[in-house]
C-alpha cells in the first residue's frame, strides 16, 4: 500500500489518491496538524505537494504492525526531496 499511494503521490494521481483515502480521514502533519476533511485534504496535496515534492522510502525500513480488530500501524524511514531546490540535501525521518 505504501508503494502504491507514494507513486500516486509523487506523479500527482489525485484519482489514486483519493480512491485509497477513507471519507472519515484522520490526517495528523507534523506542521500544519489535524486534518478530517478528505476534499481539503486532496486540495492541499494539490497545491502544496503536485509536482513540488517527491517522497523517498528509505530501502529496507518499512514496518507494518497490525493492530488486530482495528487495522495496521506503518513505520519507517522516509525523505521528501524539494524538485524546486534539487540540490538541496534532504534527512531521513521516521513515520
Amino acid at each position: 500500500m505504501d508503494s502504491t499511494y507514494f507513486t500516486a503521490y509523487n506523479t500527482c494521481d489525485l484519482k489514486t489518491q483519493a480512491e485509497i483515502i477513507a471519507e472519515d480521514v484522520e490526517f495528523y502533519h507534523d506542521q500544519g496538524g489535524l486534518s478530517t476533511s478528505k476534499k481539503e485534504l486532496l486540495e492541499s496535496i494539490e497545491k502544496n505537494i503536485c509536482g513540488k515534492v517527491t517522497r523517498e522510502l528509505i530501502e529496507g525500513s518499512l514496518e507494518v504492525h497490525e493492530i488486530k480488530g482495528y487495522g495496521a500501524v506503518a513505520m519507517g524511514l522516509h525523505k521528501f526531496h524539494n524538485n524546486q531546490e534539487p540540490d538541496a540535501i534532504s534527512k531521513p525521518s521516521k513515520f
